[in-house]
């Protein structure tokens, strides 16, 4: 049985996933994008993996600085993903333009007063599986921000969920 491109997407759409701006900032430039594919791996180092689409443009920028931070969204920031998602046509300045940003251990731009949790990162591995570059990310530092929800992606929409939606 051979599973269809649509079907495991129509399958992966029932698989809830927080919303993420993932960042990089060195020599090769400024760049950011909304991910969901992103997931740990261990604590001893601590470890994150991120997907990115092999044909971005950001991919080369991104193995090239060798950093990133994964920002998690708070449940309010839905313009914000949708701008790194490509949505509304801004370059990579615009879209860093719509909010604040500072940096922590790498130099990668970590998101103020928007971002659950920041996890900044130094690249240690890639690997090259199917459509996406597999990045094996060791976090340098974490930043927790305020209390509050978090925002996901299910069902190809997002919802929010946490503290800010059991207020709502």
């Amino acid at each position: 049985m051979t599973v269809t491109r649509e079907e495991f997407r129509d399958a992966m759409a029932r698989l809830g996933a927080a919303v993420n701006i993932v960042t990089t900032d060195g020599a090769a430039g400024r760049a950011g994008f909304t991910a969901s594919a992103v997931c740990s791996v261990t604590d001893d180092p601590p470890t994150l993996l991120v997907c990115l689409n092999r044909s971005s443009r950001n991919n080369a920028l991104f193995k090239a600085n060798g950093v990133l931070c994964v920002n998690t969204l708070a449940s309010d920031r839905q313009a914000l993903s949708d701008a790194f998602a490509g949505k509304g046509g801004l370059e990579a300045e615009g879209r860093f333009a719509l909010a604040h940003w500072s940096s922590l251990a790498t130099g990668a731009p970590v998101l103020e007063d928007a971002a659950v949790v920041a996890f900044d990162c130094r690249i240690t591995e890639v690997l090259e599986k199917g459509t996406h570059s597999v990045l094996f990310a060791e976090i340098a530092a974490i930043r927790q921000g305020a209390a509050g929800g978090a925002l996901i992606w299910y069902g190809r929409d997002y919802h929010p969920v946490g503290h800010a939606a059991d207020a709502a």
